[in-house]
């Protein structure tokens, strides 16, 4: 899957619909938890978030367990018991080898076989770190480095097989910076006090697992010391997470030759044909900076030294494969150091988990038979032809936009196609084999088929039909390079309305806007504005319209750079606009559509609450999440998603009818005076 290229965006969405062949007509007398969720001590003109779920959250506080907790816990908890029984009863029914069942039910048992795995302790790697240890010189070192990367490890630099962005029709070989153990530069740089612990309870880390590996104290040390360097000097040559939102700065296509004499101590040549990748002549650079200092970096640390960080980051890979110490290990640093959270998952569920990223592909076909209520993409499409009619009517009134950019970007949204529920064509993983008694080998196998799956992409013609999600992920995304959305199917349940369908302001509070109306607006974000409706990186504006569109992207940059998630921290106005603009775009939307419904034409009361009040309640309830400091300390470096809080409070502080709603005046922590209100889309 191309997490580069695919917007990846995190919903706080859902729909049920019944699996009965007549729908069950809605219970105005049911508990509501749009009601039951609320904190009505909160004033919602200060703190809309916190007054539409600080009652569910004084309930559920959040499990050491978990980084958060909230709707998207509690919706994964059902998908992941749903997964649970498919994994248990595929493991009880000694099925053929080579079927979806045996794949799905051995994978499952070799996890949970923790006797057999801690027996086995670091040997699952031994032949590919017997390979690390042979390398002798530079080019054997960068042959290592390429077949690291088709075993599902990532050292040095980032690598993917993905749509060229000014060619949509043809795949292209994308290189990005990478190799970092902590994932972004910024940890490595920071001086907040948080980060400098972190920092220095990494290099304890990396000392604590080499000991693990078999080194000494006096050796495990050493190593730490040189995987923490190695790694500072590639994160200093790294690009800040905002910088990497730009798709023209990130798209620096030259010939291999080009490439080549950027980085004369590396063989790509050989390398390519490593990683499965025959007749390249071109290749896309994100960061060509990175590479060059790359190349330098791989001549000025000795071979030793990049074994030692080439051990470390197969390991790393694959720690939470390994026997309990290797996890336990991994899971101190990576979970309770860097997310605050303080114990393990059962076992079941992080099996579960695996077992789903890595066999999501057989497990969906199962779930899309056993656990999908009919009319699910019908209901689904339904929704999102509305939330498209909606915004085309939007643009057509927009005051700011010429009639010339006007009529392109309506062509764009006409173009977008939806892909919702599960795919019509499964792929094929016949190849990969999995055995009862081989959890980390189990991985290792998934891992090299996805790579192939990957990497043989190159050279054919591009399948538009492919999806990059399972139909059980509670998940969503809009591609530009093929402009369009893709809905999941579990995006259909919705906690306190199981068996029943919810009212018509949950279901576009939710799914009108957070889910379609959002996706949609990414087509038309900071990044997906510069895509046509073909999936190019083409300017399909006039020079004054794009001015003013960077003018309202701006503003809403400034908005949320203000907002200090914790003390001393503010949210990162410049990475987070896109999703910004992206929330405001889906409830402007999922409220436009809204008000065609009779539910909205009656305004009848349901629970006590107008139509109005609902959809933004719901609007709430979709971004129900409380979320730990450590881990909302990580979000803030980490992630382009601005935290729940302000997905919620920074959307609706810009809506006029919110304002009606809930009589929000000035002097309330949320007003903002009407001229200063950001319109975009």
């Amino acid at each position: 899957m191309n997490y580069n290229k695919v917007a990846i965006l995190v919903l706080g969405v859902a729909l049920f619909v019944t699996s009965c062949k007549k729908e069950k007509v809605f219970d105005v007398n049911a508990p509501d938890v749009l009601v039951t969720n609320r904190d009505t001590l909160i004033d919602p003109s200060d703190d809309f978030f916190s007054y539409a779920n600080g009652g569910w959250f004084k309930k559920n506080p959040i499990p050491d367990s978990e980084r958060s907790n909230g709707i998207f816990r509690t919706i994964g908890d059902t998908i992941n018991s749903q997964i649970r029984q498919i994994c248990e009863k595929s493991a009880s029914e000694n099925a053929d080898k080579g079927t979806n069942k045996q794949k799905i039910g051995d994978f499952y048992a070799s996890g949970m076989d923790t006797i057999t795995i801690n027996k086995q302790g670091i040997n699952p790697l031994k032949n590919e770190l017997a390979k690390i240890d042979a390398i002798k010189d530079i080019p054997s070192l960068v042959n290592s480095i390429a077949y690291l990367h088709t075993i599902g490890a990532n050292p040095a630099f980032g690598f993917y097989v993905g749509q060229d962005d000014k060619i949509s029709e043809k795949y292209a070989l994308f290189f990005s910076q990478g190799g970092l153990g902590m994932g972004n530069r910024d940890y490595y740089f920071n001086t907040d006090k948080e980060t400098v612990t972190i920092r220095a309870e990494y290099v304890k880390h990396l000392e604590a697992m080499s000991k693990l590996m078999g080194n000494d104290v006096s050796s495990a040390k050493s190593n730490a010391q040189v995987i923490m360097k190695l790694e500072t000097e590639l994160a200093n040559n790294s690009r800040k997470l905002e910088a990497l939102r730009d798709p023209i700065k990130n798209y620096n296509k030259m010939s291999l030759t080009e490439f080549k004499s950027v980085t004369p101590n590396i063989a790509w040549d050989k390398m390519l044909s490593i990683m499965n990748i025959k007749k390249a002549d071109t290749v896309i650079v994100g960061q060509p900076e990175f590479y060059k200092a790359l190349d330098k970096t791989i001549k000025s640390y000795s071979i030793n030294d990049w074994k030692t960080y080439l051990k470390w980051d197969l390991v790393n890979s694959y720690a939470s494969y390994l026997s309990n110490d290797f996890e336990k290990q991994n899971f101190y640093f990576y979970s309770t150091v860097m997310s605050g959270v303080k114990e393990q998952k059962p076992r079941w569920k992080r099996v579960v988990e695996q077992t789903d990223g890595s066999l999501g592909e057989l497990i969906g076909q199962v779930y899309v038979d056993e656990y999908l209520p009919k009319g699910t993409k019908e209901k689904l499409l339904e929704i999102g032809n509305n939330i498209r009619d909606v915004y085309a009517e939007r643009i057509k009134k927009l005051d700011w936009m010429s009639p010339e950019t006007k009529k392109k970007a309506l062509h764009k949204l006409s173009k977008i196609v939806m892909k919702v529920g599960y795919p019509d064509k499964w792929k094929d993983m016949s190849s990969v084999s999995i055995s009862r008694d081989a959890y980390c080998a189990n991985v290792i196998s998934v891992n090299k088929w996805s790579y192939n799956d990957m990497s043989n992409k190159f050279g054919k013609a591009v399948d538009r039909t492919e999806w990059g999600m399972y139909p059980q992920t509670y998940n969503a995304y809009y591609s530009p390079s093929n402009n369009e959305i893709c809905v999941p199917a579990c995006n259909i349940i919705v906690p306190g309305f199981e068996g029943r369908m919810p009212d018509d302001a949950i279901l576009y509070g939710i799914i009108g806007g957070s889910t379609f109306g959002h996706e949609i607006t990414h087509g038309f974000d900071d990044q997906g504005s510069q895509y046509d409706e073909k999936g190019n990186l083409n300017n399909w504006w006039t020079s004054d319209d794009l001015k003013k569109f960077k003018e309202k992207t701006k503003a809403i940059v400034a908005q949320y750079s203000k907002y200090e998630a914790l003390p001393g921290k503010f949210v990162n106005g410049d990475a987070t606009q896109g999703e910004n603009i992206a929330d405001l775009g889906g409830v402007v939307m999922g409220y436009e559509a809204f008000k065609k419904t009779n539910q909205f034409k009656e305004n009848k009361k349901i629970a006590g609450l107008t139509p109005n009040q609902r959809f933004f309640l719901a609007y709430g309830y979709a971004w129900m999440v409380n979320i730990k400091p450590e881990s909302l300390g990580q979000q803030l470096i980490t992630d382009v998603h601005a935290p729940a809080k302000y997905r919620i409070n920074g959307v609706l502080s810009n809506i006029d009818e919110f304002y009606k709603t809930f009589n929000i005046k000035k002097g309330g922590k949320m007003f903002i005076p009407v001229k200063d209100r950001i319109v975009i889309w």
